[in-house]
């Protein structure tokens, strides 16, 4: 799972081999003559929009592993699974890739649109949440083949409660310090309630996100899709919401019609191993040129935790 987040350093399209350049160009159809690197995510590769001599436009990222070793992969990833994407989902298209086995180049639709404003603002925030209940509803069945489960794709950073049992930092919250065991064993259940046959992005954030001047949302960056409950990418939602302030997620966990209907105690298992994530990942060394991700995840840890122990404080996790 991503870091959750913007900051980090990234290329340009002219610091790209010309070979990759070319290969895009070919891709395209046409010679390109302007590129504006574009501002979020955490990938150091490049993250451009594109116009070619003819006027085309498209949407450009491309990765080798001197940048990052991992993201060539999360790339070849987000191009399999965009080219599977239905043409009624609210996504980029993938137009080609080039993959010569160092470089990995997507060439995406170019979406006009832009980032939502945090903190969320409401009208904003109300077409999101739909556009993430009509997506669930569009990728239920699951459309692309051979993806793994929720639960495999987090059942490694949902241990991040026992790494911290097995290895405690020097500094943790101390209600963290008198609950591990209950954390751990909320987690657990989280993981055993990532059942369903959605297909999840599992990184939805305001930076994932492009709203348009007609007021379309477009979830963009689709590296670590999932199959999962349908609720799943809007709880994840909620915690970047809950991370820019503004609302009461709480409240809207109980309003909205995908995670009404969803189980508290999976619900409450979910954001357990969230945090636990984050505050296991938030102590490590940041990964080779994405130096911010660390403090993000920190800040995730520190919205989500209060939120977590007035969950877990509550009869059964009722809902």
């Amino acid at each position: 799972m991503a870091g959750m987040g913007t900051g980090g350093g990234r290329i340009g399209w002219d610091e790209l081999p010309g070979h990759v350049r070319q290969a895009v160009e070919r891709i395209i159809g046409d010679r390109v003559v302007g590129a504006v690197s574009q501002p979020g995510g955490y990938s150091p590769g490049t993250a451009d929009r594109v116009r070619t001599a003819g006027g085309r436009r498209a949407f450009v990222k491309a990765v080798s592993p001197a940048q990052n070793p991992d993201t060539p992969r999360m790339h070849r990833a987000e191009a399999r699974h965009t080219a599977a994407m239905p043409l009624s989902a609210p996504t980029p298209r993938l137009l080609g890739c080039h993959d010569d086995g160092e470089w990995v180049a997507l060439v995406l639709t170019d979406v006009d649109g832009r980032h939502p404003y945090t903190p969320w603002r409401d009208a904003e925030l109300d077409l999101t949440l739909r556009t993430l209940e009509t997506l669930a509803g569009t990728l239920t069945p699951n459309p692309v083949p051979d993806t793994p489960t929720a639960a495999e794709r987090l059942a490694h950073d949902f241990g991040g409660w026992r790494r911290i049992v097995a290895d405690p930092p020097p500094r943790l919250d101390p209600w963290v310090t008198g609950h591990l065991d209950e954390l751990c064993a909320a987690a657990d259940r989280g993981l055993t309630g990532l059942t369903g046959d959605t297909l999840c992005h599992l990184d939805v954030r305001a930076d994932n996100l492009l709203i348009g001047p007609d007021g379309t949302v477009t979830v963009v960056d689709w590296p670590w899709a999932c199959r999962g409950p349908a609720w799943l990418d809007t709880a994840l939602l909620l915690v970047n919401v809950r991370l820019h302030g503004g609302h009461d997620t709480e409240a809207l966990l109980r309003r909205l019609p995908l995670t009404a209907g969803a189980d508290p105690a999976a619900l409450t298992g979910f954001y357990a191993g969230l945090a636990g994530f984050f505050t296991d990942s938030a102590r490590r060394p940041p990964p080779p040129n994405i130096p911010t991700v660390r403090a993000f995840q920190q800040a995730q840890a520190d919205a989500l935790l209060p939120w977590l122990r007035h969950r877990l404080s509550r009869p059964q996790n009722a809902g």
